[in-house]
């Protein structure tokens, strides 16, 4: 059965059961008619995924794994801040009218510094890190960057990734872990989807940098459910996991900017029923 789907489950439970409100207090988000969205949240989540094992993609419902690669690809590769160059409409709620989001996500990634070997903005950065000094500790993202956030459409919930290499006995391959910190996250609409965007980047990293794939952990500071949305995890737990699906990455591309959402791929990828209409809280 789906570690991924166990992991969400425990996390759901122990959000519901120990968690706190905040019914009643000032909040930010509301719903579209107006009313305040208030959450049941944990502070300080961990979930830890070994990529080796297993694909951490839900089998409780379906998420749509190239829709989630567009997004990455966009901020990650594509460094774009335009709703325009996606996909999807993901993002629409938070464009101005010429498609930006402001001076959020790859509008961060896009921008260069100068370092001792070159510029390079932090993509380059990290890919250079991977392949030269790969056991360096300070091979990390970091996008909330505190002179923009009055120029960002939304701060960004996924701001910082931190790249660490091993090197496991009695292999020659290198081993490519990394850590997602999340300030904030609605467990039901985003949990999933910023689980796989991550595992496939680290896939991608890996495989550029001709590592291995290992653990992929997921920091959270403050994971909530909204008041609207707890009817539906609980429907959402109480379904059975069903198997993992095997992840497949295509082996031909060694350059990250030629990767395509269209090279990532599930084989036996089985669900139970999506959930329809998810409010989401703006």
């Amino acid at each position: 059965m789906s570690v991924a789907d166990k992991i969400f489950i425990n996390m759901c439970k122990d959000i519901l059961e120990n968690g706190t409100s905040t019914e009643g207090e000032k909040v930010r988000p509301h719903w579209a008619d107006g009313t305040p969205a208030y959450t049941i949240k944990k502070f300080g989540v961990v979930n830890r995924y070994d990529l080796r094992e297993e694909f951490p993609i839900l089998t409780l419902r379906k998420t749509a794994l190239k829709s989630a690669t567009d997004e990455m690809l966009w901020i990650w590769q594509q460094k774009s801040n335009n709703v325009h160059d996606l996909h999807s409409h993901i993002w629409d709620e938070w464009a101005d009218e010429d498609g930006s989001i402001g001076k959020a996500y790859g509008y961060q990634m896009s921008i260069k510094h100068q370092y001792k070997e070159g510029m390079m903005d932090q993509v380059d950065r990290v890919i250079y890190d991977l392949k030269n000094n790969p056991f360096s500790r300070r091979i990390l993202t970091n996008i909330y960057v505190h002179q923009d956030l009055h120029e960002m459409n939304l701060y960004p919930c996924a701001y910082s990734m931190t790249f660490n290499v091993t090197q496991r006995p009695g292999e020659d391959k290198l081993t490519l872990n990394a850590i997602l910190n999340q300030m904030s996250q609605d467990v039901l609409a985003a949990n999933n989807w910023n689980v796989v965007q991550y595992s496939v980047l680290v896939h991608m990293l890996a495989q550029v940098c001709d590592m291995n794939v290992g653990e992929f952990v997921h920091v959270i500071a403050d994971a909530h459910i909204y008041d609207r949305h707890v009817p539906l995890i609980k429907e959402l737990i109480s379904r059975e996991p069903l198997p993992a699906p095997k992840f497949h990455l295509n082996p031909d591309i060694k350059d990250f900017y030629q990767f395509t959402r269209n090279d990532v791929s599930l084989e036996g990828y089985e669900t139970h029923p999506q959930i329809e209409n998810i409010e989401v809280a703006i």
